[in-house]
């Protein structure tokens, strides 16, 4: 199975954002850079808005996320609730 990630700029509107993916995701690799943080996935990662949500304190958009996004590898499927990155088999 193949990896996938999202990489997001390291400031303090992520902070909590990359607690909440990691909360929601324990088999992610945490990689911590200066200016961003890479965190990859063997197969699937979700980025859930509630989980956001109760680290922020605050009603989250996941389009909010792009404001800070690198990039990401994977195939995308979004809704309102949940970011899934994931390969196909």
């Amino acid at each position: 199975m193949s990896n996938v990630f999202i990489a997001l700029q390291t400031n303090e509107d992520t902070r909590q954002i990359i607690e909440a993916i990691v909360q929601d995701n324990p088999h992610a690799v945490v990689n911590e850079q200066p200016a961003m943080v890479k965190i990859d996935a063997e197969g699937k990662l979700i980025v859930r808005r509630e989980t956001i949500e109760e680290l922020i304190g605050r009603s989250y958009d996941l389009q909010e996320l792009q404001v800070n996004l690198i990039t990401m590898s994977g195939n995308l499927d979004q809704t309102d609730d949940e970011m899934i990155l994931y390969w196909n088999a």
